[in-house]
């Protein structure tokens, strides 16, 4: 009963600050946009362990570390990196779970994202000098391509979605900050972010039944 409580607190927390908070004052942006983050956390606590005791304290790790990183993502450097550990936290997690080898589609798939991403996003920035930056959004990509190859060898439904969200979301913004505005960016990033870290949520329930996974 709680956690459906909680899973509507979500939903309407996350719509209040995508759609209704200002960006000014920036203190009271921040404040809106980690309610969300503090609920999905508080609905993974009550999520029941899986198959490896493991998985949930390591979930709950990366779902706090990337809620350090919202605040922090107004400071970008910083905000990236506090992220990529949050990332690297995800990975530990996805491993204590794994089934199955990646299919080669999805290795298709994240490859091709992954050099795409390289060649548009790095190559842009070091077009324009930005040498530092370019060389941190390439690990950045290699992180997150990581993510998303360990989550796909959960073969864990919900991991899956989540990590699919997440590469969305941060290549949305990626895309938006350094390329070319996005029609909706704020809402498309936002969206999508929150669904990753809610589908984390919901991973740690499913991560003990094979009739849960995706084949």
């Amino acid at each position: 009963m709680w956690s459906k409580i909680i899973g509507v607190l979500i939903g309407v927390m996350g719509i209040i600050y995508i759609f209704f908070i200002p960006s000014d004052p920036v203190a009271t942006k921040i404040v809106f946009k980690l309610i969300p983050m503090l609920l999905i956390i508080l609905f993974a606590f009550l999520q029941p362990a899986g198959e490896s005791r493991k998985y949930k304290p390591l979930i709950l790790i990366g779902l706090t570390v990337c809620m350090l990183a919202d605040g922090l993502i107004y400071w970008f450097i910083v905000g990236l990196i506090t992220f990529l550990i949050g990332h690297i936290w995800y990975i530990f997690a996805f491993r204590q779970i794994q089934h199955n080898s990646l299919p080669k589609w999805a290795i298709v798939l994240l490859l091709a994202y992954g050099f795409a991403m390289v060649i548009w996003l790095s190559g842009t920035l070091w077009s324009q000098g930005d040498t530092v930056l370019a060389f941190a959004v390439i690990i950045y990509i290699a992180v997150i391509l990581m993510m998303g190859w360990n989550a796909f060898q959960t073969a864990n439904k919900f991991a899956i979605i989540g990590a699919l969200l997440f590469i969305f979301s941060d290549s949305t913004l990626a895309i938006n900050k350094f390329i070319v505005d996005i029609p909706f960016s704020d809402a498309l990033i936002m969206i999508s972010y929150y669904g990753a870290q809610f589908m984390f949520a919901l991973s740690i329930n499913y991560s003990a039944t094979r009739k849960n996974l995706l084949k």
